[in-house]
């Protein structure tokens, strides 16, 4: 990663939860863990189209500052961060720099077209 970072970006960082919908399946709710400031970097986007719809994903690098390893403020693949209507779904997470200060979350968001 490169610097400066600008956690200009409120985000809220958010992870499912499945509740038994009583039928032999579940349903999935997202609650919200908490507030991330962040900076947000665009990558390269690509188009698929599906049969009933057209998808446009974009990858975005999401950089936050760093967390403990278990601490719930510690974005982890399978969350996502909510950025008013859009999500930016958590892919992987890495350190950002050799000094542990920021994590580098690479996150996709999709939107149909």
């Amino acid at each position: 990663m490169r610097g400066p970072y600008f956690l200009s970006r409120k985000l809220v960082l958010e992870a499912v939860t499945r509740q038994p919908d009583n039928a032999g399946g579940y349903t999935e709710t997202w609650v919200v863990l908490g507030e991330i400031w962040a900076d947000i970097r665009a990558g390269i986007g690509r188009e698929r189209n599906l049969s009933v719809a057209t998808i446009s994903a974009v990858p975005y690098r999401v950089i936050t500052r760093s967390a403990p390893i278990g601490a719930a403020s510690r974005p982890q693949p399978g969350q996502r961060f909510r950025d008013g209507d859009r999500m930016f779904r958590i892919e992987a997470v890495s350190d950002g720099d050799r000094h542990g200060l920021y994590l580098e979350c690479f996150t996709k968001e999709e939107v149909l077209t």
